[in-house]
């Protein structure tokens, strides 16, 4: 099929579309970033009060607070509330991310889980050998859990700060290794730093879970229900001695993660369409219902949780734990200490050189099956970032030490979360200084990407526009109804026009239930295919979308020049019903639920739809592509 000369008319540089476009992935990573500030300043202040009022600032946080049920009840102070209580949440919500990328990211490839499981594994057991080697032989080698987990919401805080060169699968690469990070580091809490267990109360919390396993097996949905029975876990697991942050994981990874499907999306306009007809409470309270449970519970929990975690909980961890009074005295002590040596040196040297290390062995005895979704350089500066250890670091900190070594580990992990922003910066800079090609390659690697287009691109059946062996195919699902695509089609057609190399696929997904002639106007669209003139029609009808009723395609028919009796009985036999169905189904498969959806060379795109956001993915395809030996 010949597509048509692409036409010149100059449209805006950006849609309304960038400002609605969010996917779970992209609303994490924002957060992480954003919360990276706020927990900087916490830092920064629980140092400022630790050494302004330094017997006011422990003061306060061993305030006791008291939670009591008659006879019974939990008492604290207000360090271990935040400690053992708030990160119970931090801990959730790591739980619910780590689900999402088995269910949704990028280790729903079981074929991939190998390597951020041993990048992960490695990014640890380096940093622990180095941190035993500097404390072999004396008390202090029980923290060498301090000296382990990364946090993963200051590393891409400080990633995006510092590493705004690097590829932003970058981004999520580290995000599948620190979260196989953070599960082996509360592994190692539960076993290692666990106070002296208590048979009864942790066969209580066993029986506990067991419940909550038989009431999601149930189908429950009420979250009170798991929320209740998660304090009682939670408090079974204080009285046993084992950490009970446990729990917070352990329920997070229990909550299913799963794209809105159609047919749910459906249902729930259906139900609003009735209480748009008829506003009662009890049809309020069932489109409601509806709109909730077309969303997967994993996504509803990181939108409602994910954000208190980020600006508060973590934050206040950092206030209640980062402060350490500074003195001459203490630095002279704190620098030559193998504690603060050994996390010090775990994080900046241990972190990188595990996560390449690891990366690496499993490319070599893989034979390059498994890879890394990236280049080498940023795999090294994604090590190097991974050395920032704040959160868990300091939580382990607390469980291992008291006194003047708790302070020493402190400084350890405070002076490492600032020596690997440096060094990720300067991997970042040395990387920009190689030749075009050579930094390519390290930035991108040579790793396949997950296919997510279930129906490869058929030149002989779908609708194409642009050269036929362009580097970079863009595939979008489309309604000719839908306000999006009418604003993303002049981006997607500036595209083609300023690269030139974009081969550009439409196929069509009519959202019926919302809007009622893009069927038809499908059918238009593919009548006039039928007279070799699909892309004439296809910007006329993106152009003129409040103009789809039947005597409105006639007329544009009738414009165009097509012979409009043929135009009109293809309408009314509809004719291409079938081709449409197909391309729905098409879009089915490849988990499509709305408009528009695009695929660039096979992979999902979540990123805006916007021209920057578009281009720079698509450029990013081409610099792949161009890496691959089977695409010249």
């Amino acid at each position: 099929m010949t597509a048509p000369r692409q036409e010149a008319t100059p449209p805006p540089a950006r849609t309304v579309w960038a400002q609605t476009s969010t996917t779970p992935l992209r609303d994490f990573l924002r957060t992480e970033t954003g919360s990276a500030v706020i927990l900087l300043a916490a830092t920064l202040a629980a140092l400022a009060w630790a050494n302004i009022a330094p017997s006011a600032y422990e003061r306060f946080w061993r305030l006791p607070l008291s939670i009591t049920f008659g006879d019974s009840g939990v008492s604290q102070d207000l360090r271990q509330w935040v400690n053992t209580g708030l990160m119970t949440f931090f801990f959730f919500v790591v739980g619910l991310e780590a689900r999402r990328e088995f269910d949704m990211g990028e280790l729903r490839d079981r074929r991939r889980l190998v390597l951020p499981l041993a990048a992960g594994a490695g990014g640890m057991i380096v940093p622990v050998a180095i941190y035993l080697a500097l404390n072999a032989g004396t008390p202090a080698v029980h923290g060498w859990g301090a000296a382990m987990s990364t946090d993963t919401a200051f590393a891409l805080g400080m990633l995006a700060l510092f590493g705004s060169r690097l590829p932003a699968r970058l981004r999520t690469y580290l995000l599948t290794i620190t979260v196989v990070d953070d599960l082996l580091a509360l592994a190692v809490i539960a076993i290692f730093y666990s106070e002296h267990v208590t048979l009864m109360p942790l066969l209580a919390a066993a029986a506990v879970f067991a419940v909550i396993l038989a009431v999601r097996a149930a189908g429950v949905r009420h979250g009170f229900v798991y929320a209740l029975l998660g304090a009682a876990a939670w408090a079974a697991l204080l009285r046993s001695g084992v950490e009970p942050v446990i729990i917070g994981l352990a329920m997070g990874l229990l909550t299913y993660a799963s794209p809105a499907s159609r047919g749910d999306l459906e249902r729930a306009t259906d139900l609003f369409r009735l209480f748009r007809e008829q506003p009662t409470p009890e049809l309020a309270r069932s489109a409601q219902g509806g709109l909730t449970s077309a969303i997967s519970p994993n996504e509803r929990l990181q939108q409602l949780y994910h954000p208190w975690t980020s600006y508060v909980v973590v934050p206040l961890f950092a206030l209640a734990n980062a402060g350490i009074t500074l003195s001459g005295d203490f630095l002279a002590r704190a620098l030559v200490s193998p504690i603060t040596l050994g996390i010090l040196l775990a994080y900046t040297v241990g972190k990188p050189l595990g996560i390449i290390t690891a990366s690496w062995l499993v490319t070599l005895l893989g034979r390059g099956r498994v890879r890394p979704p990236v280049g080498w350089a940023a795999v090294t500066a994604g090590g190097a970032i991974a050395g920032i250890g704040f959160t868990v670091s300091l939580l382990i900190a607390t469980l291992a030490f008291d006194g003047p070594r708790l302070q020493e580990a402190k400084f350890g992990i405070l002076a490492a979360a600032v020596c690997a922003p440096v060094v990720t910066w300067a991997v970042s800079r040395a990387t920009a200084l190689l030749p075009v090609r050579l930094r390519i390659r390290a930035l991108l690697g040579t790793a396949e990407t997950i296919v997510d287009l279930a129906a490869p691109v058929d030149p002989g059946r779908d609708h194409l526009r642009g050269p036929a062996d362009a580097p970079v195919t863009v595939v979008e699902y489309g309604d000719f109804e839908c306000p999006y695509c009418g604003q993303a089609e002049p981006v997607v057609r500036r595209i083609l026009a300023d690269l030139g190399d974009v081969r550009y696929v439409w196929r069509h997904l009519p959202l019926t239930d919302v809007h009622p002639f893009a069927q038809l106007a499908a059918q238009a669209g593919e009548a006039a295919a039928a007279q070799g003139a699909f892309w004439r029609m296809h910007d006329r009808l993106l152009a003129h979308q409040d103009h789809l009723r039947p005597a409105d395609l006639v007329g544009h028919a009738r414009e165009l020049g097509l012979d409009v009796e043929r135009f009109r009985a293809d309408l009314h036999d509809h004719a291409a019903a079938a081709r449409i169905a197909a391309d729905v189904d098409s879009a089915d498969v490849s988990g499509v639920s709305g408009t528009p959806t695009f695929f660039i060379n096979g992979r999902r795109h979540h990123g805006a739809f916007d021209l920057d956001g578009l281009s720079a993915a698509i450029r990013s395809a081409r610099a792949r592509a161009g890496l691959d030996p089977s695409r010249r």
